[in-house]
């Protein structure tokens, strides 16, 4: 596995025989759930680029950019263990040569939820994403469903602005009791821990609703009521959006619908999604 720095190391790096390759972006302090991407890509393609780069235009106003956990060392140990062939993980001088003036705009989809919350936030993500794109020149890139809105957004820039990648979603990795593997877990206390599992509470609950016959509107106020249950969370937003377009779903929706909610833990703030699909 080849650990490289500039664009000059990357495209060096890249000039290795391969058939097809695929990227899996993160932003480091790596853990499972990034690893089954890695995996997941391994499947799909002879040649794996792992990108290890903490953004700085997709954090906004009073987010801590010092604060994001890094430890690049221990990710690297763990990508050669999942069979990267190579790391990218450049400076910020090296990803912008200068401040950007053009950047790309997620519309509607970044102006809500993860967007409401964090202005500016997917706009940032999807320059990033792109500019990636065109320095590793993926056939495939391989993003986790966990971040449900990201997810798509980039579909959405990728058919919109025709960027010749297929975007592949990996299932949701989640520890033994349920809570979903994130870097932000690093933050949890152990009291906080234990509170953090009421989201995927939450998730169940709405998905056992809908096996029981309710509809989108049913199934958010059962994931609401597990939330509203435990004191210890603060909650943003519970959402039930159409799964392309992350917009509201209609009153009488049928079919797929993404059920997605946010919340705080002491300072720690999760998210959490689960697919539905709406029975007639």
């Amino acid at each position: 596995m080849k650990v490289v720095t500039t664009r000059a190391e990357l495209a060096d790096a890249l000039a290795a025989p391969h058939r097809r390759r695929a990227v899996v972006m993160t932003m480091g302090a790596l853990h499972e759930g990034h690893l089954s991407l890695v995996r997941q890509a391994r499947e799909l393609a002879d040649q794996v680029v792992v990108t290890v780069f903490v953004n700085p235009l997709q954090f906004g106003a009073g987010e801590d950019l010092d604060r994001y956990p890094r430890n690049l060392e221990g990710d690297v140990a763990m990508l050669a263990d999942a069979g990267a062939q190579v790391v990218f993980a450049p400076e910020v001088s090296e990803v912008y040569l200068e401040q950007p003036v053009v950047t790309v705009s997620a519309g509607a989809i970044g102006e809500r939820l993860e967007g409401a919350h964090r202005p500016g936030h997917f706009d940032g993500v999807l320059t990033v994403v792109l500019k990636l794109c065109h320095l590793v020149q993926p056939d495939v890139a391989v993003f986790g469903q966990k971040d449900a809105q990201q997810l798509i957004a980039v579909r959405r820039m990728v058919a919109d602005l025709d960027v010749g990648v297929q975007v592949v979603a990996a299932p949701i990795v989640r520890d033994t009791d349920g809570v979903a593997l994130s870097s932000r877990n690093a933050f949890l206390d152990r009291e906080h821990r234990v509170t953090a599992r009421a989201l995927y509470s939450a998730l169940q609950a709405a998905r056992h609703a809908v096996e029981d016959g309710a509809d989108g509107g049913g199934a958010r106020r059962a994931a609401e009521a597990v939330l509203a249950a435990e004191p210890g969370l603060v909650v943003d937003y519970v959402a039930l959006v159409d799964p392309t377009t992350a917009q509201d779903v209609v009153a009488g929706h049928r079919g797929p619908a993404l059920l997605a909610l946010a919340a705080r833990v002491g300072s720690t703030r999760l998210i959490d999604n689960v697919m539905l699909d709406l029975p007639e």
